[in-house]
């Protein structure tokens, strides 16, 4: 495969947060939103924080069930967070898909 060639494309760019949301800054001084997803860019309506629970949750679950956590202690030790987190977001997990899918997205 002689011939080919590789580019490098630098933009400097800022991430800023603006009322929750993230906003790009863009070399120009202006900022930058999705207004539609025919933009290049898919708006998240999600939350962040609940997408990383829900992620938590269905792998703690998974890791009880294989076997590697025999209690609600040991994940919450393993990742130094509190047990009761633990238990709040083992809850989600029996969750029907469909609301699963909806909450993500």
């Amino acid at each position: 495969m002689k011939g080919l060639t590789s580019v490098t494309v630098s933009v400097p760019l800022t991430i800023r947060r603006r009322g929750g949301r993230k906003a790009i800054i863009g070399p120009d001084g202006v900022e930058h939103q999705a207004k539609a997803v025919g933009d290049g860019i898919i708006p998240v309506s999600s939350d962040p924080a609940l997408i990383k629970a829900l992620a938590r949750g269905f792998r703690w679950r998974r890791m009880q069930e294989e076997g590697r956590y025999a209690s609600i202690r040991q994940p919450a030790t393993a990742e130094k967070v509190d047990r009761a987190y633990v238990e709040r977001v083992l809850n989600l997990t029996p969750m029907p898909p469909k609301e699963v899918e909806a909450l993500v997205g």
